[in-house]
C-alpha cells in the first residue's frame, strides 16, 4: 500500500504543480491583456476559475495526505495513550464519512446530473460536469488516505 500511496502522492502534486503553473500563467496573461493590450480575455478569466477550483480541491486532498491540512488540534495534543488514538480514530472516521457521502456520492451526482442536463460554461463551452468532477476526484483521493490512516495509524 506504501508504494500505490507514493504513486498517488507523485500524480496528485505533478497535477497540481501543472494545474497552478497554468492558473499563473492565465492570471498573469489576464493582466496583460487588460492593462497593456487594453482587451481583456474573457476565456482566461474562465479558465483561471475552474484551474482554481481544481487546485484546491485536489491541493486539499494531497495536503490531508501528507498530514499538513489545517486543523485544531489542541485536544488531540492534550491527550495520551489510548485515549489519543481513539480520538484520532474518531476524527478519521468523520473524515471518511465526509469524504464518503458528500464528496464522491453527493459530487457524483451532481457531475452526473450536470452531464445529463448538458450545462456548459458561457466562454469556453466546457460541460460544467467535468469541472465539478473535482470534487468526487478530490474525495476518492481523501479516502484512500483516510483508509491508509485507519489501517495504519502512526504514532505522533
Amino acid at each position: 500500500m506504501t508504494k500505490f500511496i507514493y504513486v498517488v502522492d507523485r500524480i496528485l502534486s505533478t497535477f497540481c504543480v501543472t494545474l497552478m503553473v497554468t492558473l499563473v500563467a492565465c492570471v498573469v496573461w489576464q493582466v496583460f491583456s487588460r492593462y497593456v493590450l487594453g482587451a481583456p480575455s474573457t476565456s482566461t478569466d474562465e479558465l483561471a476559475r475552474f484551474l482554481f477550483i481544481w487546485v484546491g480541491l485536489l491541493g486539499a486532498a494531497f495536503t490531508l495526505g501528507k498530514k499538513k491540512h489545517l486543523a485544531m488540534d489542541f485536544m488531540l495534543l492534550a491527550l495520551e495513550g489510548r485515549k489519543k488514538a481513539i480520538l484520532q480514530m474518531v476524527i478519521t472516521l468523520i473524515g471518511l464519512f465526509f469524504a464518503i457521502v458528500i464528496m464522491v456520492f453527493g459530487g457524483g451526482s451532481l457531475v452526473m446530473k450536470t452531464l445529463s442536463n448538458g450545462q456548459l460554461s458561457p466562454v469556453l463551452g466546457l460541460e460544467m460536469g467535468w469541472v465539478y468532477a473535482a470534487i468526487p476526484i478530490s474525495g476518492a483521493c481523501m479516502i484512500l488516505y483516510l483508509l491508509r490512516d485507519l489501517l495504519a495509524p502512526t504514532q505522533d
